[in-house]
């Protein structure tokens, strides 16, 4: 029988209070945690930001999205453990529809293409002259 292996995208949000150093260690203890049971597709630290509302009277939140590729147990697993630790405010995961490495693959060859043309471009406009 074949493994499953699915791609989800996780959002969570830790609590900046904390200080700077607390911060980092649960986004890092997060981050070993999905590199040892998933295969990490994107990650995106957006840092600290504004919330829309505040959550527990705090107004910010630091926020990382984590793209990966696991076993359906994996994310349920990651959930109690968001649940259980008191620095995540709030923290969501999604499984996408679409495989993630398949979709950012392709992004990377439209980014090159597209530089490949400026570049081609610049170079006729210089011979031009």
């Amino acid at each position: 029988m074949e493994k499953v292996i699915n791609s989800y995208e996780c959002l969570f949000i830790v609590d900046v209070t904390v200080g700077d150093e607390a911060t980092n260690a649960t986004v890092n203890k997060f981050m070993s945690l999905v590199e040892a049971n998933a295969e990490v597709v994107d990650v995106a630290k957006w840092g600290k930001r504004r919330l829309a509302y505040p959550i527990n009277d705090m107004p910010e939140g630091y926020y990382v999205v984590v793209t990966f590729k696991s076993a359906p147990e994996f994310p349920s697993e990651m959930d109690r453990l968001f649940n259980i630790d008191e620095t995540i405010m709030r923290s969501m995961i999604v499984k996408l529809d679409y495989d993630a490495a398949e979709k950012k693959a392709a992004k990377l060859a439209a980014a090159e293409e597209a530089t490949a043309a400026e570049a081609s471009a610049e170079a006729e406009a210089t011979d031009a002259e």
